[in-house]
Formats: structure tokens, sequence, C-alpha cells
């Protein structure tokens, strides 16, 4: 029993931590303080995790992860146009308990960009995991691997781009407004795209 408890220490830490950091963010991290809130002590969590820059990796690739998992029913559902699917991950992207996710996310991306080499792997996931995830449904269903990961950068960045936008100036009109015209753009991309596309 003390085996499997131990097995699966690390999976529940590491569910807590994300907790942690989504509510306090990365700028000011410590690990004396992070252990506590988790019911844990700074020597255990290097221990499981091997320094703070990996724990913040790992809790990303966590949520990540999490994020996937919601959005793969929209993704593998059959949209008319990738516009559709764009608009219901939209939709659940912006809802107002997913904001302070994407200050998380937006946060380490900057530490990452300033230290790419401790959260090398970071950058490395934040663009090829999401590439592939969005790439993936338009390579099975015929589309060339390049064309696909193109169109996926598209969606990718438009997102963030919003995302980022709306987490700073909380200007919801407009945004949404500026969603609509870049969703109705992807419908006129010169891509052999299939009438039944996924995002």
């Amino acid at each position: 029993m003390v085996r499997i408890a131990d097995e699966t220490r690390p999976a529940e830490l590491l569910d807590a931590i994300v907790g942690y950091l989504v509510k306090n963010g990365v700028a000011e991290l410590s690990l004396r303080p992070l252990a506590k809130a988790v019911g844990s002590s700074p020597r255990v969590l290097l221990y499981y995790f091997g320094s703070k820059e990996a724990l913040v990796v790992k809790a990303l690739a966590r949520l990540r992860e999490r994020q996937r998992g919601t959005f793969s029913g929209m993704r593998e559902a059959k949209y008319e146009q990738p516009s559709d699917a764009c608009r219901a991950i939209w939709k659940q992207m912006s809802a107002p308990q997913s904001e302070k996710l994407f200050v998380f996310f937006f946060e380490t991306y900057a530490l990452a960009l300033r230290h790419p080499r401790r959260y090398g792997d970071f950058l490395n996931n934040a663009v090829e995991d999401w590439l592939e995830f969005v790439a993936q449904p338009l390579i099975r269903r015929g589309q060339t691997r390049s064309e696909a990961r193109a169109f996926a950068t598209i969606v990718i960045a438009g997102f963030r781009g919003f995302m980022l936008d709306y987490c700073a100036s909380h200007d919801r009109p407009r945004i949404d407004r500026a969603v609509d015209l870049w969703l109705d753009s992807l419908d006129t991309i010169s891509s052999p795209l299939p009438e039944t596309s996924h995002a």
C-alpha cells in the first residue's frame, strides 16, 4: 500500500501544483510556500521534479493534457467549415474560468523566451504539441502534412493572439467581432481542406 501511494504521489502533487501556479503565477515562485500549499516540502518537490524550472514545465504539460482533453471532442466532431469548429473552441477558450489558465501560460511563455535554455522543452512543446493536435485530423482526411501544419499555425496564432488581447484589455465586444472576421477568413484560405474539416 505504501508503494502504491508513493507511485501516485507525484501525479497528485502535480495536480495541486497546477492549481497553485494558475492562481499565483511563476514570476515570484518560491518552493517553500508552494510546498506548504500543496502539503509537501521543498525537498520532496525537488526529489520528484528535479528543479523549479522542471516542475513548472511539467505543470504546464499537465495543463496541456487537460486542455486537449477538453478540446478533443470538439476537434473530432464533424463541422461543415473550419470556422465552425474554431468558433466552438473559442467559446470554450474565452470563458471566464479559462482566463487564469491563459494568464499563467502567457506569463510562462514570456519567461521561457527570456530564458530559452531553462525552458527549452516548454518552448518546443508549446508549439509542436499544439501543431500536431490541430493538424492530425486534417492529415487523416488526406491533407499533406505541410499544408495541415501551415493551417494549424494560422489557427494557433489566431487563438493565442486573441486570448492575449482579451487577458490584457477585456474588451469582449471588440475581440469577439475580430474573432468573427478571422473565422470568416479561415473558410476562404486557399487550402485543400475537406468539406467536413476538424480544427
